[in-house]
């Protein structure tokens, strides 16, 4: 299979770097904080959402603003001793990118982001967090912004995801989805392709765009 594209737009965590045992870490220790508990947890969507929304199904409102400060303290800290690592295939397909055809479209906030993108050497010229948008993913609000801020038709954009709720925000942008099976079974992810994860990719550059394939 071969996909074009005129922009190419990536999740981070769970896509470009595993940030797995960071969050782990950093949520456990905040739970005890506040007194939340594994089954308060478990009744609640977690994965591809932001902070801000997590802390507001667990927490009252008038302890939200000071709770998402303190998780978003505690995994920024935590970045430093090594909690982020590049996922395979992430360092060779940037590189393969002028930095004008791809951005980063992220759930976490963008000192988070900054914060763990820089531990791992990269650098987008266009990321997209979730200070930049009222509505996050599943709505295609992060993905619409991203291909207005290149310049882009989102028509001619590939996102590039881990979770069914950034998959979701792809789609209802109108742009091809590309699966990464790193944090969910690809038999539940709903994209125009799936694969194990970057490494499985070739991108080549023409004058007309990014033209990906399926590594044989």
């Amino acid at each position: 299979m071969t996909l074009h594209a005129r922009a190419l737009l990536f999740d981070n965590d769970g896509t470009l770097v595993s940030s797995l045992e960071s969050v782990e870490r950093c949520w456990t220790r905040w739970a005890g904080e506040y007194g939340v508990t594994a089954e308060q947890f478990g009744r609640i969507r977690l994965h591809g959402r932001t902070a801000a929304e997590i802390v507001a199904d667990l927490l009252p409102a008038d302890l939200v603003p000071e709770a998402v400060a303190r998780i978003e303290e505690l995994e920024v800290t935590d970045v430093a001793g090594g909690g982020v690592r590049l996922l395979p295939g992430t360092r060779e397909l940037l590189d393969a990118l002028p930095a004008d055809r791809w951005a980063v479209v992220t759930s976490a906030t963008r000192r988070l982001a900054e914060a763990r993108l820089g531990a791992v050497g990269i650098t987008p010229k266009t990321l997209i967090a979730a200070d930049d948008v009222r509505r996050g993913k599943p709505d295609p609000e992060p993905y619409l912004l991203a291909a207005q801020t290149l310049g882009v038709d989102p028509a001619h954009c590939v996102v590039f995801e881990d979770a069914p709720a950034g998959l979701a925000a792809g789609r209802a942008a109108g742009m091809t989805t590309v699966a990464l099976a790193t944090t969910h079974r690809a038999a539940d992810l709903d994209a125009d392709l799936v694969v194990p994860d970057l490494s499985a990719l070739r991108v080549r550059e023409s004058g007309a765009g990014t033209e990906i394939t399926v590594r044989s």
